[in-house]
Formats: structure tokens, C-alpha cells, sequence
């Protein structure tokens, strides 16, 4: 027997409640006009990373797709050099 509850649905599209609307993130890199991620630009790289290491989705940064890859090869190589962790403990 289904219970009537008395909270709103969520639409199944937006995914979001009709009270609130989303503001996109705009990619950082773009607004800088930055042509390429530089592996050299730790301090940049950290920001982007978690707590334990691990390079944080599009989604999280609001970085743009051709962004995001630099920033994914770029910590790569940062990590390669030992300017960026592995892993933290």
C-alpha cells in the first residue's frame, strides 16, 4: 500500500527542485585564456587534486573537457618529477 507523503517530487530531467536553479561552473583555465596546463604550475595542479591525491572530475572543478585532459596529464607529469605526490599518507 503506497503512503502519500506530503514532500515535492523532483524532476526527473533537471534533477534539480523547481525552488533552486544551478549556476554552471565556468572553467578557470578559459577565463584566464590560457592556452596550456603547465605541469610546472603545482600550486595551480593542488587545487585540483583531493585530499588523498587523486585528480578531482570535470564536474567537482568545473573545468572544460579540453582542459581537464591537460590538467590529467599535466599532474601526471608533475607527479613523474616529484613536484606532486603520489598518494598522501
Amino acid at each position: 500500500m503506497p503512503s502519500s507523503s506530503s514532500t515535492p517530487r523532483r524532476d526527473k530531467k533537471s534533477g534539480a527542485s523547481a525552488a533552486g536553479s544551478l549556476q554552471r561552473r565556468t572553467c578557470s583555465f578559459c577565463q584566464k585564456k590560457t592556452g596550456e596546463v603547465d605541469f610546472k604550475d603545482f600550486p595551480a595542479l593542488r587545487g585540483l587534486m583531493s585530499e588523498k591525491g587523486k585528480i578531482r572530475s570535470r564536474r567537482v572543478t568545473g573545468t572544460c573537457k579540453r582542459h581537464q585532459n591537460q590538467v590529467a596529464v599535466a599532474v601526471k607529469r608533475a607527479r613523474e618529477m616529484a613536484l606532486l605526490p603520489n598518494a598522501s599518507r
